[in-house]
């Protein structure tokens, strides 16, 4: 059963990098109400004329204390910005000590987890305990050395030093539940994702071939390579809600899928594609070409295996009016020990299963014609089947692996069956 740590705040204050700025400015305060924390624009933040809403319809700019939307505890594009699973462990551990091998049965409050977690999270929010006086929690660059062996000891529960604290607290703030920290090399910022103990093959280059693969069939991803540490193979994925600019960094405004479908964690298997499909025609930037590319995403999570694909790991940018799907990121093939998969989002009405025909059955909602549904089907498939070699070769995968991914997670069979004529199935081997 998880117990809940005594909260320790009360309040904090929210920060916010407003469009083309280097610098934050304060925008409010998220001040706990009960079992709830509701958010209130500063005066000042309103006074301004280039404030924009931290996001809307949710929190639009007003006076007063905003309402929060029926079912959620707090503002969902706040949430977004919180740790999830990984930075909230990695805040156990530091609280805890040894105990933090059980974070599964700890939860701190989300105060805690937003005013002690890293100033670089994702979008661009972050918390502060003054409304006058910002003050980042970063520190001096690691190496990737020193963060693989933070980040093995935070996996076995163990106390870290001061110096390893203070490295993984950098990363702290990012989302997914796999260990992860920031890096920077001047001109860019990247996510560092390692391998767990518990992994039974290399997620890492899994994900690695996923996203390579993804970019080759025409996709819009995350650039990404792989490093290696203390021999370890290490996934480096560069940050697309940051621009360089002269000697500073701009940051981007992003808000989840699970902030458009205005749900919680608790109601994230009814989250649609869709319905996310109905409010990329309503409210989002090139709506057309940004329905053709989410159409194409659904596709080759299906190709390659990533039943992941959960509304937090869909996202779009923010700029005060618009919104503009970010590029992909997060696709990785999962474990799998049969034929049978569904993806962690509907697809066609209350259909998720894990198959082309399924995809091709929405297209509709997406602006394709069937046609053109099986056509990004087929492009796909050609180019999984002509890279994967070449892909794999980048990755240094094993041929023991290669035969593990091949048909199982990358182009399984069970993605096929049913499937419309016209639809190129992959041949056996």
């Amino acid at each position: 059963m998880t117990s809940e740590i005594d909260p320790k705040y009360s309040e904090a204050y929210v920060w916010i990098w407003l469009p083309g700025a280097t610098q934050p400015v304060v925008a409010g305060l998220l001040s706990r109400q009960g079992q709830q924390l509701v958010f209130n624009y500063g005066r000042s933040y309103l006074a301004r004329q280039d404030a924009i809403a931290l996001y809307e319809p949710e929190l639009p700019l007003r006076a007063g204390a905003i309402p929060l939307i029926p079912g959620l505890s707090m503002p969902s594009c706040i949430r977004d910005a919180s740790p999830d699973a990984w930075g909230r462990r990695v805040l156990i551990n530091r609280t805890l000590g040894v105990k933090g091998i059980a974070a599964a049965e700890v939860e701190l409050d989300e105060l805690t987890y937003l005013l002690e977690s890293g100033s670089d999270r994702i979008g661009a929010l972050d918390f502060q305990r003054s409304p006058t006086h910002y003050e980042p929690r970063h520190t001096q660059q690691p190496t990737l050395d020193e963060l693989l062996t933070a980040a093995e000891k935070v996996e076995r529960g163990v106390p870290l030093s001061l110096e390893l604290d203070q490295a993984l607290l950098h990363g702290s703030s990012l989302g997914g539940a796999r260990p992860k920290v920031l890096l920077e090399d001047g001109e860019r910022k990247f996510i560092a994702k390692f391998s767990a103990s518990n992994d039974l093959y290399s997620l890492v280059k899994a994900e690695f071939i996923a996203m390579r693969l993804a970019y080759k069939v025409g996709l819009h991803v995350a650039p990404v390579q792989l490093r290696l540490a203390l021999g370890k193979e290490v996934l480096l994925i560069e940050r697309f809600d940051r621009i360089r600019h002269d000697s500073r960094w701009r940051r981007r405004a992003m808000v989840s899928a699970l902030t458009l479908f205005e749900l919680d964690e608790m109601m994230a298997a009814y989250a649609s594609y869709e319905k996310l499909a109905e409010i990329i025609r309503h409210r989002f930037k090139n709506a057309k070409a940004t329905l053709q590319e989410l159409f194409a995403r659904i596709v080759f999570n299906i190709l390659c295996g990533n039943t992941d694909d959960h509304a937090r790991n869909h996202a779009a940018f923010w700029d005060g009016q618009q919104l503009e799907l970010t590029p992909a990121y997060d696709i990785c093939p999962q474990s799998r020990s049969g034929q049978q998969a569904s993806q962690a989002m509907l697809i066609y009405g209350a259909e998720r299963s894990s198959q082309v025909a399924t995809c091709i059955a929405a297209a509709a909602s997406f602006l394709l014609g069937r046609e053109e549904a099986i056509s990004t089907v087929n492009h796909q498939v050609s180019v999984v089947e002509n890279e994967w070699q070449t892909v794999c070769d980048e990755a240094n995968l094993s041929e023991v692996d290669r035969a593990l991914f091949w048909r199982r997670q990358f182009l399984n069979p069970f993605a096929f069956l049913n499937a419309p004529e016209g639809v190129r199935i992959p041949l056996a081997g």
